[in-house]
């Protein structure tokens, strides 16, 4: 299969990625380390939160989604990387148990105007939860290289 390149990606062109379970286990295990706030490490606690329950990081959601865009597409791909993201929005809670997936959709595409070997692909993320309900959405560029272009990876 040959990578995927800047001209690959059309405006409107929707992909999903997917499923993939999420644990108790992980998401306190995650918690522990990287965000340890009583809702992501104990169920009691969620239950007293604003979240209802146990239920993973914000941040945790987003390194879901990294994984599973590395996973879908990414690692097959002439990603140059990312220059930032400009929206983050955590709109549910993602508990144990949850069937995540991903869903990509293309907004916008624009040749680099300085480096001709690459373009950035203008993307929205959006995490599914099990009744395919957005629990998180996320609005970043990838920078793509070029097909026929020597710097492209």
């Amino acid at each position: 299969m040959s990578k995927l390149h800047f001209e690959d990606f059309q405006p409107g062109a929707v992909e999903e990625y997917g499923p993939r379970l999420v644990t108790r286990e992980e998401i306190v295990a995650f918690a522990a380390e990287f965000d340890p706030q009583p809702m992501h490490l104990d169920e009691e606690a969620g239950r007293k939160s604003m979240l209802g329950g146990l239920a993973a990081s914000g941040w945790h959601t987003c390194c879901l989604m990294m994984r599973m865009a590395v996973d879908g597409f990414a690692a097959n791909s002439t990603s140059m990387g990312a220059p930032g993201v400009d929206e983050v929005k955590w709109l549910k809670p993602l508990r144990p148990g949850t069937q995540l997936k991903l869903r990509r959709t293309v907004l916008e595409t624009r040749p680099s105007s300085s480096r001709l070997d690459r373009g950035f692909v203008k993307m929205l993320w959006e995490a599914l939860d099990d009744k395919g309900e957005v629990i998180a959405a996320l609005t970043a560029s990838m920078i793509m290289g070029r097909r026929g272009t020597e710097a492209a990876p």
